[in-house]
């Protein structure tokens, strides 16, 4: 007998649906009276390491770069984000968005209105806005997201979770999206499987 529950995707902001690098390396340019092209593209998780600054380093210029570049509101989404997200909110799947991004005592109020805003300003379709660490806990069917660490821990915790294709993270066996277009194949692929597809509307009006 088909679940009449809907599937919930998680989703993650970070470099899934936002261009997270691109923004940290203007941000920490910036605070380093550099040129953006001077600083290596994001071939690790930690960056920082890459631009040779100490995690130390790291923790002020990513604070700066929340409240004084005000990061988190004007990043650029990626490419499909919103159209895709859409589609799978269209066919009845339950998006949440969890992110960790209240790192630093001081900056939630920004980190927070600048992530709702953004969300807004891109059209993108969600149900619960989740600011935790760990992902595992929060009761998704399926998950996206990028970092390494997280995949794992969601993997090991039993959880559906879709790697989103980035050069830190090509060592994890699928499955893996390359584009928005691939999550919501493997979204729809699951959907059939578990026979969930439950209308559950959001308009854009």
């Amino acid at each position: 007998m088909a679940s009449t529950d809907p599937i919930v995707l998680g989703v993650d902001l970070d470099g899934v649906c936002a261009d997270y690098e691109g923004a940290f390396r203007a941000s920490v340019a910036r605070q380093l009276s550099r040129d953006t092209e001077s600083l290596p593209p994001q071939t690790v998780m930690d960056a920082y390491s890459q631009w040779g600054l100490s995690f130390d380093a790291f923790e002020e210029a990513h604070r700066r770069a929340v409240l004084e570049d005000r990061m988190f509101r004007h990043m650029q989404p990626l490419p499909g984000v919103s159209e895709a997200l859409w589609e799978l909110s269209d066919l009845g799947v339950w998006i949440r968005i969890i992110t960790h991004r209240l790192i630093f005592n001081w900056a939630h109020e920004t980190s927070a209105a600048d992530t709702a805003a953004w969300l807004d300003q891109h059209r993108i379709p969600y149900r619960d806005l989740c600011f935790i660490g760990d992902k595992p806990n929060v009761g998704a069917d399926i998950y996206v997201d990028d970092s390494p660490g997280n995949i794992i821990s969601l993997r090991d915790a039993g959880k559906t979770a879709i790697v989103f294709d980035q050069p830190y993270n090509r060592d994890l066996p699928a499955p893996r999206a390359t584009s928005w277009d691939d999550v919501v194949a493997t979204v729809r692929a699951e959907l059939d499987a578990r026979d969930r597809h439950v209308p559950l509307p959001l308009t854009e009006g």
